[in-house]
């Protein structure tokens, strides 16, 4: 199993913050807890109750909530808390007993979404699926008994890309969407509902581990980037990233060669093998990242994931 990283994560309330895992905590239900007795199901929650200011802790998917009494600021103590949450978490103790009482289960609902890529169709759910994007190249990426494996049963089924609530399937042109998306939404919707997981990938996707690399918890790959390449990504982080998930897709800064000015980028989802990814990169991207960092850019080159 591998570590635990916490994240500290502000909400629109400014009495509660987000103490956010790189990995789930819990599947399909929630937990909140008012007072100490409450917490008996969780030591950790137990815990948390033991500082004064906690007035309650929620627990779901990869994060705990806390809110606070307004006897202290959230700036002054949430360093200290997210490293008491990392190190219980850490320690291999179990997060809630089996007792414990989901405040409640959360009931499944899938729609499915068009992309810019004809072949691609995103279905999205109203949970989280999956704390890191995860790549599904062929059936023999997939783990048995899982949804992905699952979904490779379907004869039209020809990659799979999974992210935050989303799944994005692209499939062969046997079939057309029309005729097939609805039989694939409902399937997607009962699997979720009976708690199948989406899995781990045993395939090497060079996307996926850049886009790590990238992640706030690996920054000194970041900060060892030069000046170009980071506003390059910072670029791509602020601006074109939003825009190509709504798509099903996704777009991971791969280098940038100082000596020509190429952008090198990998495709994933929908945008890997999009008609319109090329037309896309040199009408937006491209004109966007020679806008805003002058005389630096000289092209961008895709590679599908």
């Amino acid at each position: 199993m591998s570590e635990h990283i916490i994240s500290i994560i502000p909400t629109s309330n400014n009495a509660i913050v987000k103490f956010e895992s790189n990995q789930f905590l819990v599947k399909g239900n929630s937990y909140e807890f008012k007072n100490i007795d409450e917490a008996k199901p969780s030591q950790l929650a137990q815990q948390l109750f033991y500082l004064p200011f906690v007035k309650t802790v929620y627990i779901a998917q990869n994060f705990i909530a806390i809110e606070r009494y307004d006897i202290v600021q959230w700036e002054d103590v949430q360093d200290e808390v997210a490293e008491q949450i990392n190190n219980y978490l850490n320690s291999g103790e179990p997060l809630l007993h089996e007792e414990a009482q989901p405040t409640k289960k959360v009931p499944v609902t899938v729609y499915a979404e068009a992309t810019p890529n004809p072949n691609n169709m995103k279905f999205v759910a109203n949970k989280k699926l999956v704390v890191q994007s995860k790549e599904f190249k062929s059936i023999g990426d997939t783990e048995d008994g899982t949804l992905t494996r699952k979904l490779y049963e379907f004869p039209f089924i020809k990659e799979i890309y999974v992210d935050e609530n989303y799944i994005s399937i692209q499939k062969h042109e046997i079939v057309e969407w029309d005729e097939v998306a609805n039989q694939v939404r409902s399937f997607i919707r009962e699997s979720l509902q009976n708690g199948l997981e989406i899995g781990e990938s045993k395939g090497k996707s060079e996307g996926i581990e850049l886009n790590k690399a990238a992640e706030p918890t690996n920054l000194p790959k970041f900060e060892n980037l030069d000046d170009v390449s980071k506003k390059i990504v910072e670029i791509l982080d602020e601006y074109i990233k939003p825009a190509v998930a709504s798509d099903g897709g996704n777009i991971v800064f791969k280098e940038y060669e100082q000596a020509s000015g190429d952008v090198h980028v990998i495709l994933q989802g929908a945008c890997s093998g999009c008609p319109s990814s090329t037309m896309t990169l040199k009408n937006g991207i491209e004109t966007m990242l020679k806008d805003m960092i002058p005389n630096k850019i000289n092209q961008v080159v895709a590679i599908n994931g």
